[in-house]
């Protein structure tokens, strides 16, 4: 219920985070637009009041213009003390607050020209021998404030990719775990379907046919391997030798009697030279990798006659399985995707069975799984360590 309640309330989450981020994006541009046009006019100010002083002819004039140059030097707000050639504090401006109440006599004053001092080199004056101690301007601390504002721009930006991920990987387990059920049921339809026409055969027929009963017997073993597969999910793959031939054969022997024989007849071959070459593998598992790749090459025939071969060899110290078919072959816009989870050419198709297949191929047996190139039909070749060969 929670988690159904946080997935109805992720769109408005989502909004509240970009409308934040957008917020302190305005902000901070605010803030730095105005610092700069502070900067300048004050910059100004300065230019302006020291070409009057240098460009002033009449008597008093220089000092009348530097006393100027220090009212607005400390209009800009920047933290001053003066103190004498003794050291006693003669002047100072722009204090913090709680210096602003002492007097100029008080310790506290020096100690803060001190931690002026560490700050900025202090401005000696050798004639008069007074000494400038001065501080950063007020703008230091708009920047810092800026600089807290990007931190939380980019905190805000890293909970969106968060936030985006984690819907996004919830989304993608959703269609996983129906994907998986739907795969379920596709997998267990091809045994019901079988044992529903036997069934309908017995009724229709007062003699059963004398097979029956390997039929039945072989539609039950496929339920049961059907449920062991998914049991296997998430637990340690056996290791067992396997003649990569017999898997073939076994497998193909399942699916010719129900293949179409009359309308759009489907003929499924195997190339072997006997039972081998043998590789070590988890039977189940990989019998569920080849059953995918002869249901793909099924439906790649859309419903026409054809040809599924499954050619079985050895190169160069790994066994190779080909599941070929003559059908249309693979679109080229796919090809690179086509073993990702979702990609399908079917109509209503979940494009779960190739990705399985891989996943089952490479990542529990260490082999490979891949699309071989060609213009006509569809060649998907396995190709496992041999069994002398995987140490």
């Amino acid at each position: 219920m929670r988690e159904g309640r946080a997935r109805r309330l992720a769109p408005v989450v989502a909004v509240l985070l970009v409308a934040a981020l957008a917020a302190i994006s305005l902000g901070t541009g605010m803030l730095v637009a105005r610092h700069f046009q502070a900067d300048a006019r004050a910059t100004s100010r300065l230019y302006s009041g020291v070409f009057e002083g240098l460009s002033s002819s009449g008597p008093g004039a220089e000092g009348a213009a530097l006393l100027k140059l220090g009212e607005q030097v400390r209009a800009l707000g920047l933290p001053l003390v003066v103190t004498d050639a003794t050291g006693r504090v003669t002047e100072a401006a722009n204090l913090p607050g709680a210096l602003r109440v002492v007097s100029l006599d008080a310790p506290e004053i020096r100690a803060f020209a001190a931690r002026l001092d560490r700050t900025n080199r202090p401005i000696r004056d050798t004639l008069l021998g007074t000494t400038v101690h001065y501080g950063p301007l007020p703008a230091q601390r708009q920047l810092t404030a800026l600089a807290a504002l990007q931190a939380l721009t980019l905190f805000v930006m890293v909970a969106v990719a968060v936030f985006a991920y984690r819907n996004a990987m919830a989304a993608q387990r959703d269609r996983l775990w129906v994907a998986m059920a739907r795969e379920a049921a596709h997998q267990m339809g091809t045994p019901l379907t079988s044992l529903e026409g036997w069934i309908e055969r017995v009724r229709s027929s007062p003699e059963p046919p004398a097979n029956l009963a390997d039929h039945l017997a072989a539609d039950a073993e496929r339920l049961e391997r059907v449920a062991q597969r998914f049991e296997r999910i998430g637990n340690p793959a056996r290791r067992e030798p396997i003649g990569l031939g017999a898997l073939a054969d076994r497998v193909a022997g399942y699916f010719r009697p129900r293949l179409p024989r009359h309308a759009n007849r489907v003929e499924l071959r195997v190339d072997a030279a006997g039972a081998g070459p043998t590789v070590v593998g988890d039977p189940v598992l990989l019998e569920w990798a080849l059953e995918a790749l002869i249901k793909n090459a099924i439906d790649a025939l859309q419903g026409r006659s054809g040809t599924i071969t499954l050619r079985v060899a050895a190169a160069a110290g790994r066994g190779e399985v080909r599941v070929i078919d003559d059908g249309p072959g693979v679109p080229r816009e796919i090809r690179r995707t086509l073993f990702d989870p979702g990609i399908t050419t079917k109509r209503g198709g979940w494009g779960i069975g190739l990705a399985l297949a891989r996943r089952v191929i490479q990542d529990t047996h260490l082999g490979e799984l891949s699309l071989e190139p060609g213009e006509e039909g569809t060649t998907f070749l396995i190709r496992m360590p041999l069994a002398d060969r995987t140490g």
